[in-house]
């Protein structure tokens, strides 16, 4: 049973029999909001890049990235499946995914915060039926999900992290937006959520 995340909303990462999750997907999906008037015949119709990205942070301090130009973490425990460049339907499947195999995160690493920024530069306006989730990556069930409402006139936005709780893993809803083309230009505002 997938929950719909609110803003600031944190749950646990464990299965329903007791036990911890061991590999995660965090999927994003989305697709570029129609353009209307004079100009739209002029530009075209136009995909929108959207990245999603993981920094892997220790102590409050970023370790490593994985996003589209640093596809997997130094160690193994952390893949991003491919850039897509324009983004699809918006209507479930993910069209950038992000895999974390959570027994292999190096004890060191606490968290981790997942982003999504608009590389070409449109705002949240232009984009429809943007989401994030987060899949049990053993089954395939869908544990969360974070829909971008709103839509807004930032390029960024901090979606989520996973961190250690106890002996296991929690999630955390974010969602604040942000400005920014590349994770780089996000971690001033990451930072206040660590």
């Amino acid at each position: 049973m997938s929950v719909n995340l609110d803003k600031g909303q944190q749950i646990s990462l464990s299965k329903s029999d007791g036990s911890s999750l061991t590999a995660v997907r965090m999927g994003l999906g989305w697709k570029s909001a129609p353009r209307k008037g004079f100009l739209a015949k002029l530009t075209g119709g136009g995909g929108i890049d959207l990245d999603a990205s993981a920094v892997l942070f220790a102590e409050g301090k970023p370790v490593d990235v994985v996003f589209f130009q640093h596809l997997t973490s130094d160690d193994g425990s952390v893949r991003h499946t491919g850039d897509n460049l324009v983004g699809g339907a918006g209507q479930g499947g993910d069209d950038e995914a992000i895999l974390v195999d959570l027994a292999r995160v190096p004890v060191h690493v606490d968290q981790i915060v997942f982003t999504v920024n608009s590389f070409t530069g449109q705002t949240f306006t232009q984009v429809e039926n943007a989401f994030c989730r987060l899949i049990d990556e053993t089954n395939g069930q869908e544990l969360a999900r974070y829909t971008l409402t709103g839509g807004g006139d930032h390029t960024a936005q901090i979606m989520a992290k996973v961190h250690r709780a106890g002996g296991g893993w929690q999630l955390k809803a974010i969602g604040e937006p942000a400005s920014g083309r590349t994770f780089q230009d996000l971690l001033p505002v990451i930072a206040r959520h660590l």
